[in-house]
């Protein structure tokens, strides 16, 4: 519902006066503080002006809304002039007119709450909404009902207003002065505070400085210390085997037992000073990269072999999975190596029966992902992030059950990022763990190279590449091939065998016909159509009796061999005649 309060006609400039004077009166009646009561006093002065000056006259609505909560005080201002010719560029501030119109509108503007405007050519109706303050008691229609004839007693003129706009301009400079005290003090406050800031910024920089010279000096004690702690550690371990190898004369139980505790004190030790030498290395920037080209297959068997003496649990199997698919890596094959074996040791430690699991998986675009498996008592979540951390341990029965110095995996993660890359955990407490080594399959200086997606030479040797799923038939030939002749590359599927062969070219293959993924005839087609390797001759092994469709599928292929004919003399007779050069030379 809409409450009309009172209607001042305007018709000439003292009706303006009237129309300001009783927008201030009105809003002081219904709840308005003075700053409010000026901004309205003003916007309709400056509204009606307009309506006067360019309107030809009309009237001014004073009203309240009580459909809104809190309650609008409503002023509507109409005229009968002839509208605004470009109203949009008026309200857009945009309008330049010589008597200054158009500058009010937009005050008027700034000081309601909402401003609403419309113009034609039979006139402008402008609507000016301020909202009640939500502290003001609601009115009823009594209290609205009085206000009329409370107008009616007050005087409206001209030298009244004047003495009310200046008591209003005494007020606002009060209040700006008031407010550039204010401005002032908090300048002086901020310069203060700044002064502060700039004190701790600058001692902030003497304590970085020196945390950075603690930690250099930290790095080079570990560094001198572990240094000087191998010549000893050296000795005693080779006086120990020297003991234990009976080179002085024989050993009593007890002495030999007292022995070993010597050794393996002192082996204990020596990792412990490799791992803080290695640590001290990283963190003073003097440890290189020296990235060279490797197969997964050549790092997985080297790793078993280093690794089988850690294995003194029966109970425990060490399986490292057939990698299919998984490029040629160029990188630091002896980190990629220190970084698994601390994952597989610590696995082999914690694991009391089970095994654990080695593998690699290719994943896109461009990283071999490295993951070790255990079956063991596995890692609280809550301690996932400290583990990787220097001195950091699992309390409770994981400390109990093995010893050590929480140096490994923070090392682990160290060289892991020298390398572009990242290291993770996947665990639940007695449920066993996962570590993950996620790196770049090529390193370069400024971080992942593109793929490397088959086998490169080694050498200057014929390059023999043997394609088949099963791993005994595979180390059956490439014990059959003289390795001092021939470099041998394989792989366990079609795909894998057919991206690697694309990529190295090599100069003889041996190829299955049943493999997954991809079969022996897939590949051979593959081949026949690329000008790359179509001219490759290719031996086909197989152990199934062949139709002659299936040899006909083959015909690509230079010769069929069964695989239950194969020997070494037959496997030299055959590269001799294909190589076209005697196995030698």
């Amino acid at each position: 519902m809409t409450w009309r309060i009172v209607t001042v006609t305007l018709e000439s400039e003292e009706d303006v006066v009237a129309a300001r004077q009783r927008a201030r009166q009105i809003a002081a009646a219904i709840g308005f503080d003075t700053q409010d009561q000026t901004r309205i006093a003003t916007a309709v002065s400056e509204i009606a002006r307009n309506a006067v000056s360019y309107g030809k006259g009309g009237q001014a609505e004073f009203a309240l809304d009580e459909g809104t909560k809190p309650q609008t005080f409503r002023i509507t201002i109409r005229d009968h002039g002839p509208g605004i010719g470009d109203l949009k560029s008026v309200m857009g501030g945009t309008y330049v007119s010589p008597t200054g119109m158009g500058k009010g509108i937009l005050g008027t503007r700034r000081l309601m709450d909402r401003f609403d405007i419309a113009s034609d050519r039979n006139g402008t109706v402008a609507v000016l909404s301020k909202l009640r303050p939500r502290t003001a008691r609601a009115l009823s229609q009594k209290d609205l009902a009085a206000i009329p004839a409370s107008l009616a007693n007050d005087k409206i003129g001209t030298l009244h207003e004047l003495r009310e706009q200046n008591r209003e301009l005494l007020n606002s400079l009060a209040e700006i002065n008031a407010k550039s005290d204010e401005l002032q003090e908090l300048t002086t406050e901020l310069e203060n505070t700044n002064r502060g800031v700039v004190a701790l910024h600058t001692e902030l920089e003497a304590t970085a400085q020196e945390l950075r010279k603690a930690s250099e000096l930290k790095t080079r004690f570990l560094s001198n210390i572990s240094h000087e702690f191998r010549t000893p550690l050296n000795s005693i371990m080779a006086l120990a085997r020297l003991l234990l190898g009976r080179t002085d004369g024989p050993l009593s139980t007890e002495q030999e037992k007292q022995v070993r505790y010597i050794s393996d004190a002192a082996t204990g030790l020596t990792d412990l000073v490799n791992d803080l030498l290695d640590i001290a290395k990283v963190e003073a920037g003097k440890i290189d990269v020296r990235p060279s080209k490797f197969s997964v297959f050549e790092l997985f068997g080297a790793l078993r072999g280093l690794l089988r003496p850690l294995r003194t649990n029966e109970n425990v199997e060490l399986i490292f999975e057939e990698p299919s698919g998984v490029p040629i890596l160029y990188t630091d094959e002896a980190k990629v190596t220190q970084i698994l074996r601390n994952f597989i040791s610590n696995a082999l430690k914690y694991t009391e029966s089970g095994a654990v699991t080695v593998s690699a998986v290719f994943k896109e675009p461009d990283h071999i992902v490295f993951a070790v498996h255990d079956t063991g008592i596995g890692i609280p979540k809550e301690f996932h992030d400290r583990i990787f951390e220097e001195f950091e341990q699992v309390p409770g029965v994981h400390q109990t059950l093995v010893k050590g110095t929480g140096l490994g995996l923070p090392l682990s993660r160290r060289l892991a990022e020298l390398l572009y890359g990242s290291v993770g955990l996947d665990s639940k407490a007695g449920r066993g763990s996962t570590f993950f080594l996620d790196i770049p399959a090529r390193w370069t200086a400024s971080g992942a190279g593109p793929v490397l997606t088959g086998w490169e030479k080694k050498s200057d040797r014929p390059l023999v590449f043997v394609a088949d799923d099963e791993e005994a038939f595979r180390y059956v030939m490439r014990r059959m091939i003289d390795a001092q002749k021939y470099d041998v590359a394989e792989a366990s599927d079609g795909e894998a065998a057919l991206a690697s062969i694309l990529a190295s070219t090599p100069d003889l293959v041996f190829l299955d016909i049943n493999m997954p993924k991809r079969d022996g005839y897939s590949v051979l087609d593959e081949m026949a159509k690329n000008e790359r390797t179509r001219r490759i001759p290719v031996i086909v092994s197989t152990s199934l009796v062949l139709s002659d469709r299936d040899r006909e599928r083959l015909a690509h292929s230079r010769m069929i061999l069964s695989k239950t004919t194969l020997s070494s003399e037959l496997i030299s007779t055959v590269l001799s005649d294909v190589l076209g050069q005697e196995p030698g030379q």
